[in-house]
């Protein structure tokens, strides 16, 4: 029999486990919990993540058929369904929400060095929201339609490392726009956004903190050409039309920002689209302005891929506590597993990594060993003495 720890015990080993307990003690977790901590919380809808069990009821059946290695697991209260659907329900969402934050404060630094393809040394960010529909009678406090609810994430992405900067949760009726008003801006940071955050209060704001924007503009924004910057047409006819200097002419975007804006024009061939930048630095290249724009693309694949690979879309409650309390243990799941890739030294994609722990949680092989020779066979299970059949 294989001796070591679990590889579940060794991913647990990269969380910082003094940062949680100050998590659960900052909104009393514990308070008048016996046997199941939320500790015990965390590790049993961690485990659902990481094997993207389908329902309370899978969680129970699969750990209880391990009942034996639960304790190896860190795990020391008992798993029951009515116990982990009751901890959802009333352990505050907060606790989580915090931890995930801690996790992303280590994990961006570890990515902080990642090539972005272009010569800017600055922070990119990309913002956008994701929609996750649910049935109306079932979750009434996320009213989205008069026939269905929904919730938002609302996220801004580091493009270096694609790490979740800042989440928030909010029900369906919450305009994209105003997660700008939540928003802190970061001095010297690019931001990248599609048209439907186009508030040119809000981006004047912006705009005053030092912080830097790349958005699309609408069609009908109304604006007088100051300025026009010389451009090399190529002869493809692809790339960078025209680079403006351009203030804003409509009555009350004018006011809102009173400065003057970089406006882009962009032609892709491949689509046959036509694309128009709004920016606030004058400093970087027009061609920089399309690329950094065409990286926004990253968080669209973010939210296809917690989508497909973590279990957001089905919640195993009902209640907005159960729901926040799942997405945001499972925003830790995604972020623990890029720590351990950059700790690792690894060079497989995440979805690799994640499908190998999700197969091996109770094996006991070095985790560093299982991922980074997945040709490892254990030398010991052959007999030394079986005899060569053929010579």
């Amino acid at each position: 029999m294989p001796i070591g720890r679990l590889v579940f015990s060794q991913v647990v080993d990269h969380l910082p486990m003094h940062t949680f307990r100050r998590c659960v003690r900052r909104y009393a977790g514990n308070h008048k919990v016996k046997s199941f901590s939320c500790l015990d919380q965390f590790l049993c809808m961690a485990f659902a993540q990481l094997t993207y069990r389908e329902s309370l009821r899978d969680i129970e059946a699969c750990l209880r058929a391990q009942r034996d290695k639960l304790y190896h697991m860190g795990i020391r209260g008992g798993v029951s369904r009515n116990t982990l659907a009751n901890a959802n329900k009333v352990r505050d969402w907060r606790i989580y929400a915090d931890f995930a934050q801690s996790l992303i404060k280590i994990a961006r630094p570890l990515y902080a060095d990642e090539d972005l393809g272009i010569d800017l040394d600055n922070t990119v960010y990309a913002l956008d929201a994701s929609t996750v529909d649910l049935c109306l009678s079932v979750f009434p406090w996320a009213l989205f339609r008069s026939t269905k609810s929904a919730i938002k994430l609302h996220t801004l992405l580091d493009l270096r490392g694609n790490i979740p900067a800042f989440i928030h949760i909010s029900d369906g009726k919450l305009h994209d726009v105003n997660v700008l008003d939540i928003l802190i801006p970061e001095p010297g940071a690019f931001y990248i956004m599609d048209r439907g955050y186009l508030d040119f209060s809000r981006l004047f704001a912006m705009d005053q903190v030092g912080a830097f924007f790349v958005i699309r503009a609408k069609r009908n924004t109304a604006y007088k050409r100051r300025y026009s910057n010389p451009v090399s047409a190529p002869a493809s006819g692809n790339g960078v039309k025209c680079d403006q200097t351009i203030v804003l002419t409509g009555i009350n975007t004018r006011t809102a920002y009173p400065q003057a804006l970089r406006r882009v024009k962009y032609y892709d061939a491949e689509t046959g689209k036509t694309f128009n930048f709004l920016t606030n630095n004058f400093a970087i290249g027009p061609q920089t302005v399309a690329d950094l724009y065409r990286y926004r693309w990253q968080v669209e694949l973010f939210f296809k891929w917690i989508k497909q690979h973590l279990r957001i879309k089905s919640f195993f409650g009902t209640t907005e506590n159960a729901v926040k309390t799942q997405i945001w243990i499972a925003v830790s799941v995604y972020v623990l597993v890029a720590i351990i890739r950059k700790r690792l030294k690894l060079e497989m994609e995440l979805y690799t990594i994640l499908q190998i722990l999700g197969l091996t949680l109770f094996e006991k092989t070095q985790i560093d060993q299982l991922l980074t020779k997945p040709e490892y066979r254990n030398e010991d299970d052959l007999m030394a003495n079986q005899l060569n059949l053929f010579d």
